[in-house]
């Protein structure tokens, strides 16, 4: 039987990163007891995607059964609205994936003989789906799979080669232009306007051009090589921000850090911070998602989390909501997928063990976080003493350009102004907190 919990409900703490929920109202969940685990963890459920279409938000799920849809547009009374069984289906069933293009969705599974490429029509939703190809005479199996919606390529992962790419300049019938071998095998993929980040396993990170790559026998460019880096371990996944000089990256290890990535120069490519959910020194981030200024990530055993990183040396949790109890970190149970894209601005999230979950970011929340993060320093360039506006200010640090401490100070509403105190004219680096919360880092003046 389905089993559907809707709840409505806020939390709000800013003192400490080891959260449950944080800033988060639960607006739907679905679970269908039904179907069967996988032989892997018992894992029924896998990977999460969304489409805005026809007015309409729609939320997929994949499961040991094949791909379920869901109107989404009102969320508490949201319902499946169609579904589209697997070529292969059952116990063996771990990965599914999707994108989508060209009102089309694209769906692959990385076990069973059986197995195929499904490509759906999603033209009429919430209506109906119908599917319109379903063969595996281009490919029988992928781990992942990324459409660069730009220049029309479909990029298959760990295939029968590292990766293959297919043009989609016919959606419903793609053709093979390239296979990638230079690595063992490419887990997954990020592509933008032929641009591919390219997550290698224990190969690391590769950046290749494939501008030219339009028929078989083009040839790729490798832009950059990357190995060498903090808790560099399984290279998995990746996220770009909307500029292109920001990359997020999770190596899927027990413990290990997701890493900011500064891009702008594929010659010196950087890790600007290195963080993680702050739950347990076990827990590992699976997929991760940038949209604006916020990493929206997927944490085994940890649920929901979601980090500002508008300032990229110093991220900040600002959001979570835990989906898996208890929280054995040394499994693989838990989130998988989280989704950001719908235009209301709700989170869809999958959990491996209890299915979809609609998450809607506190609206309170974001009132905070505007008084967390827009924090006015005045005045600045500062004479002889500042004023700090944040009411949830608790205290100050400010660093010297060699990264010394230069003043460390208590603060409260009442008594917000900080006396200069023999500190010489230049440039500094302030760092605001609420407790251990880090709430702004920022450049400050004196004169």
């Amino acid at each position: 039987m389905n089993r559907i919990l809707l709840i409505i409900g806020a939390s709000l703490i800013i003192t400490n990163q080891n959260y449950a929920q944080l800033n988060t109202n639960l607006l739907f969940h679905w679970d269908d007891s039904t179907l069967v685990g996988s032989n892997a963890y018992n894992n029924t459920y896998n990977e999460i995607w969304g489409l805005n279409i026809n007015g309409s938000e729609i939320a997929i799920i994949g499961s040991t059964a094949g791909t379920h849809f869901f109107d989404v547009t009102n969320p508490t009374n949201s319902n499946q609205i169609a579904f589209i069984a697997g070529a292969y289906t059952g116990p063996g069933v771990i990965h599914r994936d999707y994108h989508d293009f060209d009102d089309y969705l694209y769906i692959v599974c990385d076990e069973g003989s059986s197995s195929t490429l499904q490509i759906v029509d999603i033209s009429n939703l919430p209506n109906s789906v119908n599917t319109v190809y379903d063969s595996n005479n281009l490919f029988n199996k992928a781990h992942n799979i990324f459409i660069d919606t730009a220049t029309a390529k479909l990029y298959a992962c760990a295939v029968s080669n590292a990766m293959d790419v297919y043009s989609l300049h016919i959606a419903d019938n793609p053709s093979l232009i390239y296979s990638y071998n230079d690595v063992g095998h490419v887990h997954d993929a990020f592509v933008r306007n032929d641009t591919a980040f390219l997550n290698c396993g224990n190969d690391g990170l590769r950046i290749m051009d494939f501008t030219m790559v339009n028929t078989l026998g083009d040839q790729p460019v490798e832009l950059a090589s990357f190995t060498s880096y903090p808790d560099a371990g399984y290279n998995h996944s990746g996220w770009l921000n909307s500029d292109g000089t920001i990359y997020a990256m999770q190596d899927e290890n027990h413990g290990y850090d997701i890493k900011i990535l500064d891009v702008s120069d594929y010659n010196n490519i950087s890790v600007l911070s290195t963080f993680n959910s702050g739950v347990d020194t076990n827990s590992m981030a699976h997929n991760g998602i940038i949209k604006d200024n916020l990493l929206y990530v997927a944490y085994y055993h940890d649920g929901l989390r979601v980090f500002d990183i508008s300032d990229p040396f110093n991220p900040n949790q600002v959001n979570s909501y835990d989906t898996y109890l208890p929280n054995n970190h040394n499994s693989y149970k838990g989130a998988w997928g989280v989704y950001p894209y719908l235009i209301s601005g709700n989170i869809l999230v999958s959990d491996m063990q209890s299915g979809l979950y609609i998450i809607e970011l506190n609206t309170t929340s974001t009132d905070i976080k505007k008084e967390l993060f827009n924090t006015y320093i005045y005045p600045n360039p500062i004479l002889s003493s500042f004023k700090i506006s944040n009411p949830f200010a608790t205290s100050i640090k400010i660093y010297d350009i060699s990264g010394r401490i230069i003043l460390d100070k208590k603060i409260t509403i009442n008594n917000n102004t900080i006396n200069r105190k023999g500190i010489k004219n230049g440039l500094y680096i302030y760092k605001l907190y609420n407790n251990n919360f880090l709430i702004k880092s920022d450049k400050i003046i004196f004169n």
